[in-house]
């Protein structure tokens, strides 16, 4: 059964480099958003395994969304992929509880390599317990 992902981020390219990058990897796009409200809106409806989250968005930021999403779910697993390099921003953004941070540009590679770590897929995972 293939990983969820949601995507968020305002700017329609950049969800588009994600999504292409985890599609090819083999995660299936559970649902997109442009902005923190509609992140957490579309998290509450489809529970996605992983969720990549800009921080710098229009209407509600990633903070907000971050905050609102592991109100929903405290197991949430965040990757937040942001343009923002501030040190308090990115550690509140650890203390409300992103998994990991990646800062745009970003290598497609890496995105998937951040991914995968941070939700083995069930194959990876059966290789992991029998070694």
């Amino acid at each position: 059964m293939a990983r969820r992902l949601l995507v968020t981020d305002d700017a329609l390219i950049i969800r588009e480099m994600i999504k292409d990058a985890a599609t090819a990897a083999g995660w299936e796009i559970a649902a997109e958003a442009a902005n923190g409200q509609e992140a957490i809106d579309r998290y509450a409806a489809v529970r996605p395994d992983a969720v990549t989250l800009d921080l710098v968005m229009p209407e509600y930021n990633g903070l907000h969304a971050l905050e609102g999403i592991r109100h929903l779910d405290p197991t949430a697993v965040v990757l937040v992929v942001s343009a923002l390099n501030q040190k308090e921003v990115l550690k509140e953004a650890f203390k409300l509880g992103a998994a990991d941070f990646l800062i745009k540009p970003f290598d497609k590679d890496h995105v998937v390599q951040s991914l995968d770590a941070l939700v083995p897929s069930a194959a990876s995972a059966s290789v992991v317990r029998q070694n």
